[in-house]
């Protein structure tokens, strides 16, 4: 996971991928659903490969929105602190 992390935060970084620094919430929130609606059509096939690579993909996804996120300075990869 911190493998994925530091190559999505050097994606966005000054110097890194322009298309990747462009993106936004809205901009790919379509390739969150569209990855999610394959991850599940894996599961229905019970295909073990194609679950592996579709969860490896809405992960990514993940990663992608909460870099996004860090990058706005709104939350980052720790979980908030639980209120009583």
């Amino acid at each position: 996971f911190s493998d994925l992390v530091e190559i999505m935060e050097g994606l966005r970084a000054e110097g890194g991928c322009e298309w990747d620094r462009a993106q936004t919430h809205e901009s790919i929130r379509i390739n969150l659903i569209e990855e999610a609606y394959e991850l599940v059509d894996a599961i229905d096939s019970r295909s073990r490969d194609m679950m592996l690579e579709e969860a490896g993909d809405v992960l990514l996804q993940a990663v992608f929105h909460t870099q996004i996120a860090k990058d706005e300075g709104d939350f980052g990869y720790r979980a908030l602190p639980q209120t009583a």
